[in-house]
């Protein structure tokens, strides 16, 4: 490893034990990856690309030493909260839509058929040639 990179390093984990102890110096002091990479003085792609053993590390630590959920995974869940509440209700949308369409067809069925039955009992006059019903 080439000497800039083990410098960025060096400078990453000392953020890391300035943070998890709530000494930040040149961030807000958030236990997050940005704070991280402000803490340690380097751009925040740098842990995302180059670092990410040390990104993977840093968020097992906050776990591990302050019994907290990282912020992203927090967000995450809320996330799949939300979503998994939207489909929940979703279901139960296409549930009644289908038992309406049942209802609906039924009753254009009766309607159809109430209709057939009064147009056969309609008396016909004699001067009138009633054209065949057509079948569609």
């Amino acid at each position: 490893m080439n000497r800039p990179h083990h410098d960025e390093r060096a400078r990453i984990r000392e953020a890391m034990d300035r943070l998890l102890a709530g000494e930040a110096t040149a961030s807000n002091g958030s236990l997050t990856v940005v704070a991280l990479a402000a803490e340690a003085g380097v751009h925040r792609m740098a842990l995302l690309k180059r670092h990410v053993d040390l990104k993977n590390e840093f968020y097992e630590r906050v776990r591990a030493e302050t019994r907290q959920v990282p912020e992203t995974e927090k967000r995450l869940r809320e996330t799949v909260t939300k979503l998994k509440n939207t489909v929940a209700n979703q279901k139960a949308e296409i549930e009644e839509l289908r038992r309406q369409v049942t209802r609906l067809t039924f009753a254009s069925a009766v309607l159809t058929h109430d209709r057939d039955e009064r147009v056969e009992r309609t008396p016909v006059p004699d001067n009138v040639v009633a054209f065949p019903q057509s079948t569609t």
